[in-house]
């Protein structure tokens, strides 16, 4: 089976149940889809306060960028334009599949980030921020 290490950039509300889905449900989606996403880095600024979400010790960083060097999939849930931009950037530029829930972003620079991963065959998956005003 496939297993695929996913990273989440940004460990705020949203980014706490992303990781609790995957850290219970990884199994499940693994045996629907026959891919196992196995949460391997989280990255924050802030890794000392507690999310409600048990996570290992040895998956939180503050380093994104040691996180976009290690995983095959990067989850970016920072918000914002400006930090975020930059990390899913270096993401596509690196050829790594990235999923944003990113509104402002993808308004602001999508034409641009779109050319970026279209240039290094890489994906840009962004359903969640077009479903936020639902």
């Amino acid at each position: 089976m496939k297993e695929y290490k996913i990273g989440i950039i940004g460990f705020g509300t949203v980014g706490a149940g992303v990781a609790s889905c995957l850290l219970n449900n990884a199994q499940v989606i693994a045996k629907r889809t026959g891919i196992l996403p196995r949460l391997a880095k989280i990255a924050d600024l802030d890794i000392t306060t507690d999310r409600g979400v048990a996570v290992p010790r040895d998956l939180l960083t503050t380093d994104a960028d040691e996180l976009i060097r290690e995983v095959d999939v990067v989850v970016e849930l920072i918000g914002g334009t400006t930090i975020a931009k930059k990390l899913i950037l270096q993401a596509l530029n690196a050829g790594k599949p990235v999923v944003t829930a990113n509104k402002a972003l993808l308004a602001e620079h999508g034409e641009e980030l779109f050319a970026v991963a279209e240039k290094n065959k890489a994906d840009l998956y962004y359903e969640a921020s077009v479903a936020g005003g639902i």
